[in-house]
């Protein structure tokens, strides 16, 4: 057995089938893939899931998610015993089934069984409704309320068990009895997601009743009652039908969970409730506040009655139809009443009262069963005793945005509208009434949402005086405006300032005048009005900076005289040339200094600093110390600017010269520009002082980064004596550092920088005795210019007695030259001393080279050379003092290996010219004595050759190693 399940219900929910040529509602009749011998007696749908029950007692339970798969469950009994299945209750997450059969028995199923229990304490009871635990619980109901037909209302607490001896229904107490007959209709659910608190509508065929209140806590197990407490402590809110026809079909129907919305959540959603009695359909919403017994009241009293009349024959449906046709079924779907009148199937929108739909659906001899509606899964059902049918609602809500706005309901309308086009003409609606009520601020919000033309808003805003609403139309209609429609967005933010510069203006004055405004305001609440109205301004700056022309601003704003407003907005936009330039202008100094600060872009500190170096050097100096990252170069021209009008004569006045020192000592700046302005300024100084230019000098050491020639000629053109001395002395011209500071009679600098030139004793005595004809002619006494020119080691009385005057008495240095003819006595001593000794060295090595003649060696007859250890007198042979001997030749080719590249290289020429016999007579001799000379020169194994060969291994290659082997 298998089910095809129409897809009606996928493609309403699917994007792409949304259409508006579409209808709402269609009926559409489900495929039976299977046959079955009895009628359906009753139909239950939840979370896809049908639950159908047979005349004969059995029960199909087909999942719509696998419709070939349905499972074919029996009661335990027969229906002969037990009768004929009556109805069927099946909670929202299908898991819990209540099967009642006609002559009072109840069954339990569980969806994970498929053994129905029979419920031995319901036995006899008539269930007519069932208010399922808003939990939704899976494992057990919990307790649910039961209506009965003799009007008794029920708590019962029901759970699965497979042992025999368990009962399933762990908990029973009769709550209440209504005496109206039977209980047709029960909702429970929870109110702002409190568990413990909880409202309960119970519907009878005349009376609906409204419960608000806490419940108990009841006993583990489900063994305790928890809704005793609401139902003995409560009053409930009834809302009575007059003349109401006894018998009559009833029943209650609750719309189902809201689309992409969770049905286990905390939070009830909002639903719809409908109750269908004698005189017809009573419907409402089932409002969530005030959580208490007011609510019903409120619920009872914004309710509406749909009569019979107009659902069975309404005149949009172009017929007549028998106003004695009953109504048999119900159902709510989000906006929709449908019912079930006849063989017809009638939507009725909520809102409006009006038919939306009308199906003829039932054939001649089908008896309906009724509706069914998944709540969970948003889909609605119809069965009769041999039919399933599906009632596919497409896009239900797509004209309730037209109907609420018809309505006045502007703000659910909104709500509901889905595109751009539908929104703006609920906001050009809702405008106009707000307008005609005078809310003109509230007006002007959602005006600018609309899509009412532009001008009609504005021109009527204007026109009656509402410069308040106009800028918050305004601003409502920048926000809305998209980002692409540039010119747009410029024009409505530059009408905005205008806007604003006129309400600052206008509160301006009423503030100076003491006047009091239209909405009858004091000072103290305009100035309140006056901040508030600037904070807008700023917030409307800080958000729509990018939408303002500057110039545009600039020129409004000026016009109105409205400085803080202007400067704000240019910080806004980071415009801080213009700030400064605003200050600068008005020699505001503070102001344009508290600006700078808090600008990090170099090129603002060198175009302003010409200026501001002018007015305010020290604290301009100060900041500039703070920004390391500036080029000091960059500010050469305001500081020789401020410099050219300074002053001052202390040179700590100077903030040129201390930001030149702060660039040149702890920027450590190698820029010679730098260099030569601090130069310039120190030697261009009024102030004879020169202390400051010597120790920069000084500080530069060796290597100047200042150019000398410029440092000179500008300390030349300014007479600054000790500085050019000093540079002198830096370039080596160490003739003209003593001559310039002789001339300025600088005797002490001109004897340190004498010394200067240690390496060089010729210049260094020129100095001195430059040094000394000045002290010499200076001096007041001889004695004293002696003591001063004895401090040079290189000075002689002799050196000095020139630079002395004619008429100078010889007893005033007689013990200089005393002291220096002593000193010539010595040197002789000396002299002779050591021609003595020379004369003594000279005999001695004469008569070495005597005793040479007679040396000789004694060579043995088995001697051997040491290098080849052949007999030494087979062939011609060197023997040393030292009594090693060797052959010429094998010393030769030892000599070779040995010697330096330009040793060898006269060795071999020498050897090839005896050999070749190109000398001969007495240059062969002497070639022989040179080539003699350059071998035998010392002995190979204890002089330098024996040295140089420390490093090499004493068993070469060529040796025979198992002679060395221990």
């Amino acid at each position: 057995m298998s089910l095809d399940v129409n897809d009606g219900f996928v493609a309403a929910n699917s994007a792409a089938a949304l259409d508006d040529d579409l209808p709402i509602f269609t009926v559409e009749r489900v495929q039976l893939q299977f046959s079955i011998a009895a009628d359906f007696v009753a139909a239950q749908v939840a979370n896809n899931v049908i639950i159908l029950a047979l005349s004969n007692g059995r029960i199909l339970r087909i999942d719509l998610n696998r419709p070939e798969d349905i499972d074919d469950i029996d009661l335990p009994k027969k229906t002969s015993e037990i009768g004929v299945i009556r109805r069927m209750f099946l909670d929202p997450t299908a898991s819990h089934l209540l099967v009642c059969t006609a002559l009072g028995e109840n069954y339990y199923l569980h969806s994970q069984s498929k053994h129905p229990r029979p419920l031995g304490r319901l036995r006899g009871v008539s269930i007519e409704s069932v208010a399922w635990n808003p939990s939704l619980p899976t494992a057990s109901t919990r307790e649910i309320l039961l209506g009965a037909s003799d009007g008794n209302i029920y708590e019962a607490f029901i759970e699965t068990s497979n042992e025999f001896y368990k009962k399933e229904v762990k908990h029973l107490k009769n709550l209440h009895k209504l005496p109206d007959g039977p209980i047709t209709g029960l909702w429970v659910d929870n109110l702002h997601g409190k568990p413990d608190l909880r409202r309960a509508v119970i519907a009878t065929q005349s009376r609906i009743f409204h419960l608000v209140g806490r419940i108990g806590h009841g006993h583990d197990g489900g063994t305790g009652s928890v809704y005793t407490r609401l139902f003995e402590s409560e009053q409930p809110v009834v809302h009575e039908l007059p003349r109401t026809t006894s018998g009559a079909y009833s029943t209650m129907a609750v719309s189902p969970d809201p689309p992409e919305t969770n049905p286990y959540a905390e939070d009830a959603p909002d639903r719809a409730y409908a109750w269908l009695s004698s005189q017809g359909i009573f419907h409402g919403k089932l409002l969530n506040v005030p959580a208490d017994n007011s609510l019903g009241s409120r619920v009872f009293s914004e309710s509406k009655m749909l009569g019979r009349a107009q659902i069975t024959s309404p005149e949009s449906s172009g017929r007549r139809k028998p106003s004695s046709e009953s109504i048999d079924g119900l159902a709510l779907t989000q906006w929709h009443i449908i019912s079930l009148v006849g063989g017809r199937v009638v939507a009725t929108n909520r809102l409006t009262g009006n038919m939306v739909s009308e199906h003829d659906v039932l054939g001649g001899g089908q008896r309906p069963i009724g509706f069914s509606v998944d709540i969970q899964k948003n889909t609605f059902w119809l069965f009769t005793t041999e039919e399933i049918y599906e009632i596919v609602v497409r896009d239900e809500d797509r004209n309730i945005w037209q109907i609420m706005m018809d309505k006045k309901q502007f703000e659910p309308a909104l709500q509901h509208a889905r595109t751009q086009t539908q929104k703006e003409t609920v906001a050009a609606a809702y405008g106009d009434h707000l307008a005609k009520k005078g809310h003109w601020t509230e007006a002007a919000t959602v005006y600018g949402r609309s899509n009412k033309p532009f001008e009609d808003i504005a021109l009527s805003l204007i026109d009656n005086n509402q410069p308040d609403a106009l800028r918050q139309f305004l601003l409502t209609k920048l926000a809305t405006t998209k980002k692409s429609a540039i010119m747009q967005r410029i024009m409505v933010a530059s009408w905005l300032v205008e806007v604003f510069m006129a309400k600052l203006n206008s509160l301006d004055d009423t503030i100076i005048t003491q006047a009091e405004l239209s909405e009858n305001l004091n000072t103290a609440e305009s100035k309140k009005l006056l901040e508030s109205v600037r904070k807008e301004y700023q917030e409307f700056v800080k958000t729509y900076k990018n939408d303002l022309d500057r110039k545009t601003v600039y020129d409004v704003i000026s016009s109105h005289g409205r400085e803080a407003e202007l400067l704000y907005f240019a910080n806004a936009v980071n415009d801080y040339n213009y700030v400064l330039s605003y200050w600068v202008q008005r020699e505001r100094w503070a102001e344009a200094l508290n600006v700078l600060k808090k600008q990090t872009d170099a090129e603002v500190f060198y175009r302003y600093s010409s200026v501001l170096m002018t007015h305010v050097a020290q604290e301009m100096v100060e900041m500039l110390m703070r920004h390391a990252d500036l080029k000091p170069r960059s500010l050469i021209p305001a500081l020789l600017e401020y410099n050219r009008n300074f002053t001052g004569e202390a040179k700590a006045q100077n903030q040129a010269t201390r930001y030149l020192n702060y660039a040149v000592f702890q920027l450590n700046s190698k820029d010679a520009a730098v260099h030569n302005t601090l130069v310039s300024i120190y030697a261009s100084h009024p102030s004879k002082d020169e202390s400051g230019l010597l120790s920069y000098l000084q500080a530069q050491g060796d290597e100047p980064r200042y150019d000398p020639d410029f440092a000179l000629r500008l300390c030349i053109q300014h007479h600054r004596t000790l500085s050019c001395v000093h540079i002198y002395t830096s370039m080596g011209q160490y003739l003209q550092a003593v001559d310039l500071a002789l001339s300025h009679n600088e005797i002490e600098l001109a004897a340190v920088i004498a010394d200067r030139p240690m390496s060089n004793p010729q210049l260094r005595k020129r100095l001195w005795l430059a040094v000394a004809r000045k002290v010499i002619s200076k001096s007041d006494g001889i004695k004293t210019a002696i003591e001063f020119l004895k401090r040079c080691d290189l000075l002689k009385i002799e050196d000095l007695i020139p630079f002395f005057p004619d008429f100078v008495v010889i007893d005033d240095f007689k013990e200089e030259i005393c002291g220096a003819l002593e000193d010539y006595s010595r040197n002789i001593d000396g002299l002779k001393k050591e021609m003595d000794e020379s004369s003594q060295t000279a005999t001695n090595i004469k008569m070495d080279i005597a005793a040479l003649d007679h040396r000789y060696a004694i060579v043995e007859p088995g001697e051997k050379c040491y290098v080849c250890g052949l007999p030494l007198l087979s062939r011609q042979f060197f023997v040393f003092p030292c009594q090693h001997s060797f052959h010429s030749d094998c010393m030769g080719r030892k000599v070779l290996e040995q010697s330096g590249m330009s040793k060898s290289s006269r060795i071999k020429e020498l050897q090839m010219q005896i050999h070749k016999g190109l000398v001969s007579g007495a240059k062969r001799e002497a070639v022989v004595a040179e080539l003699d000379s350059l071998v035998a020169s010392a002995c190979l194994l204890c002089s330098d050759f024996a040295i140089k060969r420390i490093d090499e291994p004493f068993i070469t290659r060529n040796d025979n190693r198992d002679e060395w082997a221990l």
